[in-house]
Protein backbone atom coordinates (compact mmCIF):
# COMPACT_ATOMS: atom_id res chain seq x y z
CA UNK A 1 0.00 0.00 0.00
CA UNK A 2 1.47 3.34 -0.99
CA UNK A 3 0.19 6.87 -1.42
CA UNK A 4 0.81 10.51 -0.57
CA UNK A 5 -2.49 10.91 1.29
CA UNK A 6 -3.45 9.34 4.58
CA UNK A 7 -5.17 5.96 4.21
CA UNK A 8 -7.83 5.24 6.82
CA UNK A 9 -9.28 1.73 7.01
CA UNK A 10 -12.30 1.31 9.26
CA UNK A 11 -12.58 -1.34 11.94
CA UNK A 12 -12.35 -4.79 10.41
CA UNK A 13 -11.18 -8.31 11.26
CA UNK A 14 -9.79 -11.12 9.14
CA UNK A 15 -8.73 -14.70 9.72
CA UNK A 16 -5.06 -14.19 8.90
CA UNK A 17 -2.34 -12.99 11.24
CA UNK A 18 -1.28 -9.60 9.87
CA UNK A 19 2.33 -8.44 9.87
CA UNK A 20 2.76 -4.79 8.85
CA UNK A 21 6.09 -3.35 7.68
CA UNK A 22 6.73 0.43 7.57
CA UNK A 23 8.54 1.09 4.29
CA UNK A 24 8.43 4.87 4.55
CA UNK A 25 6.16 7.37 6.26
CA UNK A 26 4.14 6.05 9.19
CA UNK A 27 1.30 3.74 10.16
CA UNK A 28 -0.95 3.32 13.19
CA UNK A 29 -3.08 0.32 14.12
CA UNK A 30 -6.02 1.03 16.40
CA UNK A 31 -7.04 -1.82 18.72
CA UNK A 32 -9.50 0.03 20.93
CA UNK A 33 -7.59 1.26 23.96
CA UNK A 34 -4.26 0.32 22.40
CA UNK A 35 -2.52 1.95 19.45
CA UNK A 36 0.30 0.19 17.65
CA UNK A 37 2.97 1.73 15.42
CA UNK A 38 5.91 0.53 13.35
CA UNK A 39 8.32 -0.17 12.08
CA UNK A 40 7.09 -3.80 12.27
CA UNK A 41 3.90 -4.82 14.04
CA UNK A 42 1.75 -7.96 14.28
CA UNK A 43 -2.00 -8.33 14.82
CA UNK A 44 -3.56 -11.64 15.81
CA UNK A 45 -6.10 -13.61 13.81
CA UNK A 46 -9.67 -12.24 13.98
CA UNK A 47 -8.61 -9.21 16.06
CA UNK A 48 -10.85 -6.19 15.38
CA UNK A 49 -8.65 -3.28 14.35
CA UNK A 50 -8.51 -0.06 12.37
CA UNK A 51 -5.58 1.16 10.31
CA UNK A 52 -4.16 4.55 9.31
CA UNK A 53 -1.05 5.19 7.26
CA UNK A 54 0.75 7.71 5.11
CA UNK A 55 3.62 6.69 2.86
CA UNK A 56 4.16 3.02 2.06
CA UNK A 57 3.59 -0.19 4.01
CA UNK A 58 3.80 -3.88 3.17
CA UNK A 59 1.49 -6.53 4.62
CA UNK A 60 2.29 -10.19 5.20
CA UNK A 61 -0.75 -12.35 5.96
CA UNK A 62 -0.22 -15.75 7.59
CA UNK A 63 -2.83 -18.47 8.16
CA UNK A 64 -3.06 -18.97 11.94
CA UNK A 65 -3.67 -22.73 11.59
CA UNK A 66 -0.40 -23.22 9.68
CA UNK A 67 2.75 -24.40 11.44
CA UNK A 68 4.23 -20.90 11.10
CA UNK A 69 0.98 -19.29 12.27
CA UNK A 70 0.77 -21.47 15.37
CA UNK A 71 4.37 -20.65 16.28
CA UNK A 72 3.83 -16.90 15.79
CA UNK A 73 0.65 -16.97 17.88
CA UNK A 74 2.48 -18.73 20.71
CA UNK A 75 5.36 -16.28 20.47
CA UNK A 76 3.49 -12.97 20.17
CA UNK A 77 -0.14 -13.36 21.22
CA UNK A 78 -0.09 -15.27 24.49
CA UNK A 79 -1.10 -12.13 26.43
CA UNK A 80 -2.18 -9.58 23.82
CA UNK A 81 -3.74 -9.53 20.36
CA UNK A 82 -0.88 -7.44 19.04
CA UNK A 83 2.89 -7.07 19.20
CA UNK A 84 5.54 -4.54 18.22
CA UNK A 85 8.40 -6.55 16.70
CA UNK A 86 11.95 -5.28 17.23
CA UNK A 87 14.11 -8.35 16.60
CA UNK A 88 14.16 -11.74 14.92
CA UNK A 89 13.43 -12.71 11.29
CA UNK A 90 10.47 -10.36 10.86
CA UNK A 91 12.45 -7.32 11.98
CA UNK A 92 15.35 -8.38 9.74
CA UNK A 93 12.98 -8.54 6.74
CA UNK A 94 12.31 -4.81 6.93
CA UNK A 95 15.44 -3.73 5.03
CA UNK A 96 14.95 -6.03 1.99
CA UNK A 97 11.36 -4.83 1.71
CA UNK A 98 12.42 -1.18 1.98
CA UNK A 99 15.12 -1.71 -0.65
CA UNK A 100 12.61 -3.29 -3.02
CA UNK A 101 10.17 -0.43 -2.51
CA UNK A 102 12.87 2.24 -2.95
CA UNK A 103 13.98 0.57 -6.17
CA UNK A 104 10.41 0.54 -7.51
CA UNK A 105 10.31 -3.24 -7.31
CA UNK A 106 7.26 -4.98 -8.75
CA UNK A 107 4.45 -6.56 -6.76
CA UNK A 108 5.75 -9.97 -7.85
CA UNK A 109 9.15 -9.14 -6.36
CA UNK A 110 7.46 -8.13 -3.10
CA UNK A 111 5.63 -11.47 -3.10
CA UNK A 112 8.93 -13.28 -3.67
CA UNK A 113 10.44 -11.52 -0.65
CA UNK A 114 7.31 -12.38 1.35
CA UNK A 115 7.76 -16.08 0.58
CA UNK A 116 11.43 -15.83 1.53
CA UNK A 117 10.43 -14.27 4.86
CA UNK A 118 8.06 -17.16 5.58
CA UNK A 119 10.89 -19.62 4.97
CA UNK A 120 12.93 -17.96 7.75
CA UNK A 121 10.21 -18.10 10.40
CA UNK A 122 10.04 -20.76 13.10
CA UNK A 123 7.38 -23.43 12.79
CA UNK A 124 5.34 -25.32 15.32
CA UNK A 125 6.78 -28.72 14.46
CA UNK A 126 7.42 -29.35 18.12
CA UNK A 127 4.01 -28.08 19.24
CA UNK A 128 0.60 -29.71 19.19
CA UNK A 129 -0.89 -29.34 15.72
CA UNK A 130 -4.65 -29.31 15.06
CA UNK A 131 -6.58 -32.58 15.09
CA UNK A 132 -5.98 -34.60 11.91
CA UNK A 133 -9.72 -34.47 11.14
CA UNK A 134 -9.66 -30.66 11.27
CA UNK A 135 -6.61 -30.62 8.99
CA UNK A 136 -8.51 -32.86 6.56
CA UNK A 137 -11.50 -30.48 6.63
CA UNK A 138 -9.16 -27.55 5.91
CA UNK A 139 -7.66 -29.44 3.00
CA UNK A 140 -11.09 -30.42 1.65
CA UNK A 141 -12.23 -26.80 1.70
CA UNK A 142 -9.09 -25.52 -0.05
CA UNK A 143 -9.47 -28.01 -2.91
CA UNK A 144 -13.21 -27.59 -3.60
CA UNK A 145 -13.63 -23.83 -3.94
CA UNK A 146 -14.86 -24.21 -7.52
CA UNK A 147 -18.19 -25.46 -6.15
CA UNK A 148 -20.29 -25.53 -2.97
CA UNK A 149 -18.28 -26.26 0.18
CA UNK A 150 -20.56 -27.30 3.02
CA UNK A 151 -20.02 -28.49 6.57
CA UNK A 152 -22.02 -31.73 6.02
CA UNK A 153 -19.83 -32.63 3.03
CA UNK A 154 -16.61 -31.82 4.91
CA UNK A 155 -17.70 -33.70 8.02
CA UNK A 156 -18.63 -36.77 5.97
CA UNK A 157 -15.08 -36.83 4.57
CA UNK A 158 -13.66 -37.22 8.08
CA UNK A 159 -16.32 -39.52 9.54
CA UNK A 160 -17.92 -37.01 11.92
CA UNK A 161 -21.47 -35.78 12.33
CA UNK A 162 -21.99 -32.15 11.23
CA UNK A 163 -22.61 -31.05 14.83
CA UNK A 164 -19.44 -32.73 16.13
CA UNK A 165 -17.41 -31.41 13.20
CA UNK A 166 -18.75 -27.89 13.79
CA UNK A 167 -17.72 -27.95 17.44
CA UNK A 168 -14.28 -29.47 16.82
CA UNK A 169 -13.47 -27.11 13.94
CA UNK A 170 -14.43 -23.98 15.90
CA UNK A 171 -12.58 -25.15 19.01
CA UNK A 172 -9.32 -25.67 17.12
CA UNK A 173 -9.39 -22.85 14.57
CA UNK A 174 -11.30 -20.17 16.47
CA UNK A 175 -13.96 -19.61 13.83
CA UNK A 176 -16.91 -21.38 12.19
CA UNK A 177 -16.29 -23.58 9.15
CA UNK A 178 -18.44 -21.27 7.01
CA UNK A 179 -16.27 -18.27 7.94
CA UNK A 180 -13.12 -20.18 7.06
CA UNK A 181 -14.51 -21.07 3.64
CA UNK A 182 -15.35 -17.39 3.05
CA UNK A 183 -11.78 -16.47 3.95
CA UNK A 184 -10.46 -19.04 1.47
CA UNK A 185 -12.73 -17.71 -1.28
CA UNK A 186 -11.50 -14.15 -0.71
CA UNK A 187 -7.90 -15.33 -0.73
CA UNK A 188 -8.50 -17.25 -3.97
CA UNK A 189 -10.21 -14.28 -5.65
CA UNK A 190 -7.28 -12.02 -4.76
CA UNK A 191 -4.83 -14.55 -6.23
CA UNK A 192 -6.83 -14.73 -9.46
CA UNK A 193 -7.07 -10.95 -9.73
CA UNK A 194 -3.32 -10.62 -9.17
CA UNK A 195 -2.84 -13.15 -11.99
CA UNK A 196 -4.71 -10.91 -14.44
CA UNK A 197 -8.38 -11.86 -14.15
CA UNK A 198 -11.00 -9.13 -13.85
CA UNK A 199 -12.70 -8.69 -10.47
CA UNK A 200 -15.86 -10.26 -11.90
CA UNK A 201 -13.97 -13.28 -13.26
CA UNK A 202 -12.02 -13.68 -10.03
CA UNK A 203 -15.19 -13.51 -7.93
CA UNK A 204 -16.98 -16.16 -10.00
CA UNK A 205 -14.03 -18.55 -10.13
CA UNK A 206 -13.57 -18.27 -6.35
CA UNK A 207 -17.20 -19.26 -5.80
CA UNK A 208 -18.87 -15.90 -5.10
CA UNK A 209 -22.32 -15.25 -6.53
CA UNK A 210 -21.06 -12.08 -8.20
CA UNK A 211 -18.46 -9.32 -7.85
CA UNK A 212 -20.73 -7.34 -5.50
CA UNK A 213 -20.82 -10.27 -3.06
CA UNK A 214 -17.03 -10.49 -3.22
CA UNK A 215 -16.66 -6.72 -2.70
CA UNK A 216 -18.91 -6.72 0.38
CA UNK A 217 -17.04 -9.64 1.91
CA UNK A 218 -13.66 -8.09 1.13
CA UNK A 219 -14.60 -4.77 2.76
CA UNK A 220 -15.79 -6.52 5.94
CA UNK A 221 -12.46 -8.33 6.26
CA UNK A 222 -10.01 -5.66 5.10
CA UNK A 223 -11.79 -2.33 5.62
CA UNK A 224 -11.45 -1.17 2.01
CA UNK A 225 -13.25 -1.95 -1.26
CA UNK A 226 -12.04 -4.80 -3.45
CA UNK A 227 -11.59 -2.30 -6.30
CA UNK A 228 -8.61 -0.89 -4.36
CA UNK A 229 -6.71 -4.05 -5.31
CA UNK A 230 -6.05 -2.54 -8.73
CA UNK A 231 -3.50 -0.25 -7.05
CA UNK A 232 -1.34 -3.21 -6.06
CA UNK A 233 -1.46 -5.37 -9.18
CA UNK A 234 1.53 -5.51 -11.55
Amino acid sequence: MEGSETANLHLHAHHAIQITFQLHGWFEINLGKEKLAGPVAAVASDALHGFRASGAVAFLFIAPESAVGIALSRQYFAEHLWAEITDGPLAAALEPLRACNAGAGSASEMRRIGKAILATLPTAADLMMPDARVLAMLDYARHHLDGPVTLPAASAKVGLSPSRARHLFAAQTGLPFKSYVLWLRIERAVELYAAGHSLTEAAHEAGFADSAHFSRSFRRMYGLPAAALRLYRD
